[in-house]
């Protein structure tokens, strides 16, 4: 396994104004290292204690991700580093993060989840909840969150047409919610789809952000 040719073949791919987060959960840190030495900076990982551990042992110009699915008990554990939550899938975890970031004196990056997936395993708001969520208001209220975009994950198919509709889906609302909440806001400019399987989909029809691993670091194996 590459690590450093695999990495460079995923980067080759990314038009201007993509960017790629290197999935590395459940990789150990010299998985990391080798990909960190070939340029990359970005990394995604899905569980706390794993991605804290990291973020204390790995280089401190790292920037973490937070990709999986965030239990409110365990934000303030992730507060002080992390760069960008991209599962905000509830009014209650965006209010943990403010109340947690205040206590540190930072502002957090997040991204709002939504579930256009025909999976019922996966996490996120419906179009409906987010429009309703946005429209009450309250969330402008934070002091210590930034709303920088959208995320969201497709069915896990080998169906391209299907996972096109649904990154599609996704966009459109992008641009409803930027139009009619965030038009003021630069910081509002991330759409964070795709993964090592529809990748090249997700670019095509938008996205800003792509979560790719097995393609990088492939199967867990160490």
């Amino acid at each position: 396994m590459n690590i450093t040719e695999n990495l460079k073949q995923v980067l080759n791919e990314l038009p201007e104004g993509v960017r790629l987060v290197a999935v590395s959960k459940f990789h150990p840190n010299k998985a990391i290292e080798e990909a960190y030495r070939a340029g990359q900076r970005v990394f995604g990982e899905s569980k706390v204690q794993e991605m804290t551990a990291k973020h204390e042992s790995l280089p401190k110009d790292i920037e973490w991700h937070f990709i999986g699915h965030l239990q409110t008990n365990k934000i303030k554990y992730i507060v002080p580093y992390v760069a960008l939550i991209h599962g905000i899938d509830s009014y209650k975890l965006l209010a943990e993060v403010d109340k947690q970031a205040g206590k540190v004196g930072r502002t957090v990056n997040c991204l709002l989840q939504l579930h256009i997936a025909r999976e019922e395993t996966k996490f996120g708001f419906s179009f409906d909840e987010c429009r309703e969520m946005l429209a009450s208001g309250e969330w402008k209220l934070f002091q210590n969150i930034r709303i920088c975009g959208l995320m969201g994950m497709a069915t896990n198919t080998d169906n391209a047409e299907q996972i096109k509709t649904e990154f599609c889906s996704l966009r459109n609302f992008f641009r409803e919610v930027k139009d009619k909440w965030f038009s003021e806001s630069e910081a509002f400019k991330e759409l964070s789809m795709g993964m090592s399987h529809d990748y090249r989909e997700a670019i095509a029809t938008g996205s800003t952000l792509i979560r790719v691993g097995s393609k990088i670091f492939g199967d867990r194996n160490y």
